[in-house]
């Protein structure tokens, strides 16, 4: 297949595979058929694109392709036989393929898109949490398996296993594809926002690959944040979780340099931090707190970027309630993740010293065995005590261990620049 051709596929499979999916099962009522339908279709590109080109309209394309699949596919299976004259009236319809690219449409019932019914529908209770995430990241996040084992520091058999599993126990339980009323969508908040930040996370971050960001990502995570905002208006994590995401993506024009290598934040030109997202940051922060409940982790840590936000320089970072924060995050969602970044916290308001002293303490942890932000975060600590020989060690340690191609070039150039 010629590059062009190949490179558009990848990117339009990344980009619009929640929609075609979220599309099909609504059609089909089967999540993992759905995807197979638009796997299918994938690979009919792969065998005419490189003969015919590339389409116009590429994510119209894959859609309408695997519609006409279905359809035959429909048509063999007795059971789901009533869905065939709406499938193919539906397929023949260019106009209905080109609504689902439109993020404000809606459905007959009032939900924004089918990518919010694709969420809900991965998160159903009769899934364990895990299972939940690991579907939710594959059909909404379009993440590859060994992306999601990443983010969640397990093994890529695992997440094969729970993702099998979860589609397999959809399909046996007959789970409606629908947003659930405000007791069922409550019930499975907490997943669903797990999920949208770990896509967000993705997108902000990459695990993996040639490129540090993945904007557009986060946008969609930003945009499904936004309409659980209006659909559950009454719980505060939500509105937390869209503060947090307004603010982070606020940084994403500064996060990289003009080589697309990474950029720290202590080191970021703030002149290019977009202040309209602050500012809808700030708000949604807001909403947040007038709900007037304990905060939560997602509230907690829109808290630690609104402190980043207000900071005009990274001098004037007020690091002592960013510190707090952290103890109160760990106390109500401890984890090593949290624990380091409070170790990192403190090795600025209150001295390398006593960061480090943090960071050893949790070393040992298993979840942290091959993540890689530990010993670059202890090698910077190093360094600025002056252990110039240790930090030089750590630092080509956790490039060893960073799977994305950009920070692990970032991670040896600082090994080569300690001295």
């Amino acid at each position: 297949m010629p590059a062009d051709a190949a490179r558009t596929l990848d990117t339009v499979w990344r980009l619009e595979s929640p929609r075609i999916i979220g599309a099909l099962t609504r059609l089909v009522r089967d999540v993992g058929l759905a995807e197979e339908l638009a796997q299918d279709a994938v690979v009919t590109a792969l065998q005419e694109w490189p003969v015919t080109g590339v389409p116009p309209n590429p994510a119209g394309w894959l859609m309408l392709t695997a519609k006409h699949r279905a359809i035959d596919r429909l048509r063999r299976d007795d059971r789901l036989r009533a869905n065939v004259a709406l499938l193919t009236r539906e397929a023949e319809e260019q106009q209905r393929v080109d609504a689902f690219d439109d993020p404000a449409a809606v459905d007959e019932d009032g939900v924004p898109d089918d990518v919010l019914r694709l969420v809900f529908i991965a998160c159903h209770p009769v899934l364990a949490v895990p299972s939940r995430v690991a579907l939710t990241l594959r059909l909404v996040g379009g993440l590859t398996t060994g992306e999601i084992a990443r983010a969640f520091l397990v093994s890529e058999p695992t997440i094969a296993q729970r993702i099998v599993r979860a589609k397999r126990t959809l399909a046996d339980k007959k789970i409606p594809f629908e947003v659930p009323d405000r007791t069922g969508r409550l019930a499975r908040l907490g997943p669903v926002l797990e999920v949208v930040y770990l896509i967000f996370n993705e997108g902000h971050s990459a695990t993996a690959g040639d490129e540090w960001l993945r904007p557009q990502m986060c946008l969609e995570a930003l945009r499904l944040g936004r309409m659980l905002a209006e659909l559950v208006p009454d719980e505060p994590e939500v509105h937390g979780l869209v503060a947090l995401m307004e603010l982070q993506t606020s940084r994403l024009g500064a996060r990289v340099d003009a080589d697309g290598r990474p950029v720290r934040l202590l080191d970021q030109n703030r002149g290019r931090w977009d202040q309209l997202l602050i500012r809808r940051g700030f708000t949604a922060l807001l909403r947040a707190r007038a709900l007037d409940q304990p905060p939560g982790p997602y509230v907690l840590q829109a808290g630690i970027a609104a402190c980043h936000a207000r900071a005009h320089a990274a001098q004037d970072t007020d690091w002592p309630a960013i510190v707090a924060l952290y103890e109160a995050l760990g106390r109500i969602a401890p984890s090593p993740i949290v624990a380091l970044n409070h170790a990192v916290a403190v090795s600025i308001a209150a001295g390398p010293e006593a960061g480090l002293r943090l960071v050893d303490g949790i070393a040992e942890h298993p979840a942290l065995a091959t993540y890689h932000l530990l010993p670059a975060v202890r090698a910077d600590i190093l360094a600025r005590l002056g252990r110039h020989d240790e930090a030089r060690r750590e630092y080509l340690r956790a490039a060893a261990l960073a799977a994305n191609t950009r920070e692990r070039d970032v991670l040896v150039d600082r090994a080569h620049r300690t001295s």
